[in-house]
């Protein structure tokens, strides 16, 4: 089971002072976030792909790249990657190239983002969103696996003898998760491909998800890929923590009620009762986020928001310390207890390279036998 944290890179006036962050502050601030993660123990640090105001992370695998250089042991992946408006040979050659600056600790989630304009800015209608993730991650997939790659489709130039450089590290592409909030379509597309599926899960009740998660794992036992148990699932979740329970609450009201996602909208108290937000104690979302198991499954990625809504870096990096000190360490033991042995782990790089190994190593003797 892995831990870690997403940030949506959002430039958002703190509502207790009124100051904003410069864009460079804010972009400097989700370094320092990452560093933390990995600092307190967590597993993942995820950023997300946006090209307007008031977000920053229009160059993932450039932020990512860089703290890769800082950092040794946690997982860099984004929390959307447009698959719909960035050219597949762009994202082949990109993420390689951030899996060997950071010796294979990388993934990265696929998802067609929640700002429409962003489809005409890259020359792209946002009415083929569907059919633009099908075909571009088709391309995606042959990039990596094929070093020669013939190739023609609706919504690009097609290819001819392309080779994407760098190949993927020890030719293992990185692990793709497909993100979703509400396209049955795009669960049956990561269920096709034996790809994994991460529910962002924060905005809309859990009867949601459950279809949503449910309808993948179907799918994915369907296309032969294991057991409906066996699917790859990862899950979003928001929370706010400080030792005592009213503190947070009180704490964390303002910036709630002018977040501009779900400011002036339900009360702090409906939304915590009808999404994954917890406002608490570390007990609190310890209590909370097992409960997730409970409506989905066993799964095995957790990333929780904790730097949005305008939050100093100093009460994000506080969070950070609850969470990786007192709320994770208790999550994985409680979790991996109740996790069936024949329920996997997370991909990474080695267990993929690992699989990989063990299949040739199979068919080898096959071969031969038949030679």
């Amino acid at each position: 089971m892995q831990f870690g944290i997403f940030s949506v890179g959002d430039v958002t006036t703190d509502p207790t002072n009124g100051t904003t962050p410069s864009e460079h502050e804010r972009i400097k601030a989700m370094v320092r976030i990452a560093l933390k993660a990995e600092e307190v123990g967590l597993d993942v640090f995820a950023t997300g792909e946006h090209h307007n105001p008031p977000f920053v992370p229009s160059s993932p695998t450039t932020m990512l790249g860089y703290i890769a250089a800082q950092t040794k042991t946690i997982t860099l992946s984004t929390s959307t990657t447009l698959i719909t408006t960035s050219d597949p040979v762009k994202i082949a050659e990109d993420f390689a190239m951030l899996q060997h600056l950071a010796d294979g600790r990388v993934d990265l989630m696929l998802g067609r983002g929640n700002t429409g304009p962003v489809y005409p800015w890259f020359g792209q209608d946002i009415r083929q969103g569907i059919p633009l993730t099908i075909e571009n991650y088709a391309l995606l997939r042959r990039l990596w696996r094929e070093e020669v790659v013939d190739w023609e489709g609706k919504f690009r130039t097609p290819l001819q003898g392309f080779t994407s450089t760098p190949r993927p590290l020890d030719d293992v592409p990185p692990f793709v998760w497909h993100g979703s909030i509400r396209s049955p379509e795009i669960a049956e597309l990561a269920a096709y491909y034996g790809d994994g599926f991460f529910a962002n899960h924060i905005f809309w009740p859990t009867s949601h998800y459950q279809q949503l998660i449910g309808f993948y794992r179907q799918r994915y036992e369907h296309y032969g890929h294991g057991k409906a148990d066996q699917a790859i699932v990862g899950l979003g979740g928001q929370a706010f923590i400080r030792p005592k329970s009213q503190d947070a609450w009180n704490e964390f009201r303002p910036y709630f009620d002018n977040a501009p996602v779900y400011g002036h909208g339900p009360s702090m108290e409906d939304f915590t009762s009808q999404t994954p937000l917890t406002v608490g104690s570390p007990q609190e979302v310890i209590d909370k986020t097992l409960t997730f198991r409970e409506h989905f499954g066993d799964y095995q990625r957790q990333l929780f928001l904790m730097d949005h809504a305008g939050l100093p870096l100093k009460t994000v990096l506080e969070q950070l310390d609850l969470l990786g000190e007192q709320v994770v360490p208790v999550l994985r033991k409680e979790l991996e207890s109740m996790r069936p042995a024949h329920v996997p782990d997370a991909p990474t790089h080695e267990s993929l390279k690992a699989a990989r190994d063990a299949e040739a190593a199979v068919e080898e003797p096959a071969e031969e036998a038949r030679v």
